[in-house]
C-alpha cells in the first residue's frame, strides 16, 4: 500500500496544498508549544507564547507552498474571535463597574502608551532616515496590532513601499510579543512586586469597593415615623436593603418596601461603604448587634435562616426583583447578589441572571420554597447555551466590519474589537433580552485557551516564511527599532501607573497587554495572576486602544504620503 497519503499529510504537497496538512501542522505546533511552555527559568516561563515561536520555526523550515493559506487565515481569525469573545463574556458583568472606578484613568494611561509609541517611531524615522511607511509597519508589529498594519497597507495601495510595511511588521511582531511579556516580567522585579501583598491589596480593594456592608441602627427619624421603607428609598435615593426589623418588644420580622418604620425600631441595613454614612445618618443612631442577635431570638416564632441560592431557571433570567414579588409570596428577602465574582446590593429594578448566587433570608420553609422557584440546580448550568454565543459572534463580526470614519480609508474595530465589545454588552445586558449568557468557568477557559492557541500557531506559521531572510538582509535593525517602540512607552507608563497612581500590579499587567492589543501578553498575565483583574483592565482599554492604534497608523501614513 502506497504511503503517499501519509507524506502529503505530514510533509505537504507544494503542488496541492491541503487543509489536512495545514491542520496537522497547526496541531503539532500547538502540542510542541504547550510542552515547551512548562519550561521555567528561575521560576519564569513564557507560557503559551511558546506556541508562537514553535510556529515561526515550523513556518521557516516547511517547504514553501505546502500550507493552505486560506485555511491558515481562517484559523487565525476564528481563533482570535473565540479568545476575545469569551474574555468579553467573562468580564462583561463587572466591566462597567470597573469602568466607573478608575476606568478613565486606565484609558488615559493606555492612550499615553500609544502617543509615546508614535513619538518613538517618528524620532527613529527622523534620526535614521528610515522610510516612514517601513517604520509604521515596524510599529504595528512591535505593538502586535494587525489592524494597524491593514490600515497602513490600505493607505499605500499599490505603492512601491507596501511590501516593506508588511516585512517590517513580520520582523518586529515576534519580538514585539516577547518584548511586551519581558517588560511585564522586568517591571515586576524593578518595582519589587510581591504577589502576596498584591493579593492582600486586591482583597482589601475588593472588600472596600464591592462588598456590601451590614449595619445595625436604632430608627430615630421622627419625620419618617409611620412611613414605609419604600418612601425612605425615594427620599434618600441610594441603594440599600433593610433585611430585618426588630420592634421594641424584641420581635424580629422580615422587612420589605411596605414595612412601616416607627421610632425605636432596630434596623438591619445592607449597603455599600461609600453610602453608609449618609444612610445611617438618615435613619438614626448606629448600634452594635451581633448576627446571632439578629438571627435567632427567643421571642421569634419562626427562626430566620440565610442561604445562598444559585439561579438556574431560564424563566428567571432577566426578571426584575419587583416582578418576582418574593417577599409577598414567600416571606423571604434577598440581601445580596453575587455575580461574576462581585457582590452587588439588590434593588427592585435589578435584573437577575442565570448563574447569579443570591443570599436569601427568611423562615426555613419559605427559603426552601424560594429555592424551588429560583432553581439551584448545578446540572442545568452544565448544559451549554450556544445560541447567545454564535449570535454574539455574528453581531461582533458585523460591528467589527462597520466603517467608523475615513482618513482616507475606513477605520474599523476589526475582528477582535467588534466581538469583544458585543461580548461585554451581552455579558452585561443579555438577560434583559432573555438571553442566557452564562457559561461555566471551565467551559469559558477551555474555549478561550483553544482560541488563543489557534491564533498564535497560525500567526507564527505565517510569519516564519521569510522571517530569517528579512533579518539577514538588513531587517535586524528593524528588530532594534521595534524593541524601542515596544519597551520605552511601556516602561514609562508602568512606572507612572505604579508610582504615581498606585495601580495594582495585576491591573497594570492587563493595562500593558491591552495598550498593545496583545492577546499572548494577556494570556501570560492571566496565567501569572490567577485572577480576572488583568482581563478586566484589558477589556476596559482594548476598544479605545484598537481605534486609536488604527487611527495613529493611518495618520502617520498620511504624513508619509
Amino acid at each position: 500500500m502506497s504511503l503517499d497519503w501519509l507524506r502529503d499529510v505530514v510533509a505537504g504537497n507544494p503542488d496541492h496544498p491541503s487543509v489536512a496538512h495545514t491542520v496537522f501542522i497547526i496541531a503539532v505546533v500547538i502540542a510542541v508549544g504547550m510542552a515547551l511552555s512548562r519550561i521555567k527559568i528561575k521560576g519564569v516561563s513564557l507560557g503559551i507564547t511558546w506556541i508562537l515561536f514553535t510556529g515561526i520555526a515550523a513556518g521557516h523550515f516547511l517547504e514553501p507552498g505546502t500550507i493552505h493559506h486560506d485555511t491558515l487565515h481562517f484559523i487565525k481569525e476564528f481563533g482570535l474571535i473565540l479568545f476575545v469573545f469569551f474574555i468579553g463574556l467573562q468580564v462583561g458583568p463587572s466591566f462597567f463597574s470597573s469602568f466607573k472606578s478608575g476606568g478613565m484613568k486606565l484609558i488615559g494611561l493606555a492612550a499615553l502608551v500609544i502617543l509615546l509609541g508614535a513619538g518613538v517611531t517618528l524620532a527613529i524615522h527622523f534620526i535614521t532616515g528610515e522610510p516612514l511607511p517601513t517604520m509604521v509597519g515596524v510599529m504595528s508589529g512591535a505593538v502586535t496590532n494587525t489592524p494597524g498594519l491593514g490600515a497602513a497597507q490600505q493607505a499605500l495601495g499599490d505603492h512601491a513601499l507596501a511590501d516593506s510595511v508588511s516585512l517590517g511588521y513580520a520582523v518586529a511582531y515576534p519580538l514585539g510579543v516577547v518584548g511586551i511579556i519581558m517588560t511585564i516580567i522586568i517591571m515586576r522585579y524593578v518595582l519589587r512586586i510581591d504577589f502576596k501583598k498584591e493579593d492582600e491589596g486586591l482583597a482589601a480593594m475588593s472588600n472596600e469597593a464591592q462588598l456590601p456592608h451590614r449595619y445595625s441602627v436604632i430608627f430615630s427619624n421622627e419625620m419618617l415615623d409611620g412611613k414605609t421603607i419604600a418612601t425612605a428609598h425615594t427620599l434618600i435615593n441610594r441603594q440599600f436593603v433593610v433585611s430585618r426589623l426588630m420592634h421594641p418588644s424584641g420581635e424580629i420580622v422580615m422587612a420589605d418596601g411596605n414595612t412601616m418604620l416607627h421610632t425605636g425600631d432596630r434596623l438591619r441595613i445592607i449597603c455599600s461603604e461609600d453610602d453608609s454614612e449618609a444612610i445611617l445618618a438618615f435613619f438614626g443612631k448606629p448600634i452594635e448587634m451581633s448576627a446571632d442577635e439578629w438571627g435567632a431570638t427567643a421571642m421569634q416564632s419562626t427562626p430566620l435562616v440565610s442561604r445562598r441560592i444559585l439561579i438556574t431557571r431560564e424563566e428567571i433570567n432577566g426578571k426584575k426583583f419587583s416582578d418576582l414579588r418574593l417577599r409577598t409570596r414567600y416571606g423571604i428577602n434577598i440581601t445580596r447578589v453575587h455575580r461574576a465574582g462581585v457582590d452587588l446590593i439588590p434593588y427592585q429594578g435589578m435584573e437577575l441572571q442565570v448563574g447569579d448566587k443570591v443570599m436569601v433570608v427568611g423562615p426555613e420553609a419559605a427559603v426552601a420554597q424560594a429555592e424551588k422557584v429560583l432553581g439551584n440546580s448545578l446540572k442545568k448550568l452544565d448544559h451549554p447555551n450556544l445560541l447567545p454565543i454564535f449570535l454574539g459572534i455574528a453581531l461582533g463580526v458585523l460591528l467589527g466590519s462597520l466603517p467608523l470614519m475615513r482618513v482616507p480609508e475606513p477605520v474599523k474595530l476589526g475582528l477582535a474589537g467588534g466581538p469583544l465589545i458585543i461580548a461585554i454588552l451581552l455579558g452585561r445586558y443579555g438577560p434583559h433580552f432573555g438571553l442566557v449568557t452564562y457559561t461555566t468557568m471551565s467551559a469559558n477557559l477551555m474555549l478561550r485557551e483553544i482560541g488563543l492557541a489557534l491564533f498564535l500557531a497560525a500567526v507564527g506559521i505565517g510569519a516564519g516564511d521569510g522571517f530569517i531572510d528579512a533579518i539577514v538582509n538588513g531587517g535586524y535593525t528593524w528588530v532594534g527599532y521595534g524593541v524601542l517602540i515596544t519597551v520605552v512607552p511601556l516602561v514609562i507608563v508602568a512606572l507612572l501607573a505604579r508610582l504615581v497612581f498606585k495601580i495594582n500590579y495585576y491591573t497594570m499587567m492587563g493595562l500593558m497587554a491591552g495598550s498593545m492589543t496583545d492577546p499572548p501578553a494577556l494570556g501570560f498575565a492571566n496565567t501569572s495572576s490567577g485572577n480576572d483583574m488583568p482581563a478586566v483592565s484589558y477589556a476596559t482599554v482594548y476598544p479605545v486602544v484598537m481605534f486609536l492604534r488604527v487611527l495613529t497608523a493611518q495618520l502617520l501614513m498620511l504624513m508619509a504620503l
